[in-house]
């Protein structure tokens, strides 16, 4: 049976600020086998796809943005999710989101920012990776010229994150849902989540029937691991290892033990 490997990225494949060479070579053995290997992410696909490369790792497809885009191996985009400029607009006003030290809105191939405070990640990544970030004002929110599928928070307290997240989803619950991530809050469209990104993906490339395997560390990643009956990883909270069939100490062993 085919066999489709889905991971998180940080804090579940990229650790310790690395890929490393053995999670690499585990994929490229896993997929020398026959099997497919893609990397479901809360990042932008042009934010995601140059580390991957960087460290070596190829891949059969990518779920970016939580599942708001999805991409094959030759990075063409394949499927876009859509936020409503109002519902951006709406968000941006309450209380709670407005701690955040920036305000970041994906589309396909760059970065929308605007309220953002020196030294937010966001500038440092795209200068790192060559990626384009367009600055804009509050003003423009409503009306941007692409399709943005995700809109994403930082705050420096968890506390804060998941506050927010909680207000975001009490307000606007009904068309977006925002998945706090540490310090990070992802807001994508209410239908759309990591486990419907598989579910998506298996779709769009006539995959279905395969074995999933789906391993992630943090909330945004519940979704595939209770939907696929996943994993995690040793460095993820008790938490979402409760949650978890098994729990590995990387990516690389979960492929080996599988392969």
């Amino acid at each position: 049976m085919l066999k489709i490997a889905a991971s998180d990225y940080d804090g579940t494949l990229f650790r310790d600020d690395i890929i490393t060479a053995r999670d690499a070579e585990a994929i490229r053995r896993w997929r020398a086998a026959g099997h497919k290997f893609g990397v479901v992410s809360g990042r932008d696909h042009g934010m995601l796809m140059p580390q991957l490369k960087h460290y070596g790792v190829e891949y059969d497809y990518l779920a970016c943005n939580n599942g708001g885009l999805i991409s094959d191996d030759q990075d063409r985009v394949l499927w876009e999710a859509r936020i409503e400029p109002a519902v951006l607009k709406a968000v941006s006003k309450l209380e709670l989101v407005r701690k955040s030290f920036h305000f970041s809105f994906s589309s396909q191939d760059r970065t929308y920012l605007c309220h953002d405070l020196p030294g937010t990640w966001v500038w440092r990544e795209a200068k790192e990776w060559d990626y384009p970030i367009v600055p804009i004002t509050e003003d423009d929110i409503d009306h941007l010229p692409q399709t943005i599928h995700q809109y994403s928070l930082g705050f420096t307290d968890p506390d804060d994150a998941l506050a927010a997240s909680e207000q975001v989803n009490a307000h606007f619950g009904d068309t977006v849902h925002a998945y706090p991530n540490r310090c990070a809050v992802d807001i994508i469209p209410s239908d759309i989540s990591k486990q419907q990104a598989i579910a998506h993906t298996l779709s769009l490339f006539g995959w279905d029937g395969a074995d999933i395997l789906a391993i992630g560390d943090e909330i945004n990643d519940l979704p595939m691991i209770l939907g696929y009956n996943g994993y995690t990883v040793a460095t993820a909270r008790p938490a979402i290892q409760d949650q978890a069939r098994k729990v590995y100490d990387s990516v690389g062993a979960m492929l080996e033990d599988n392969l």
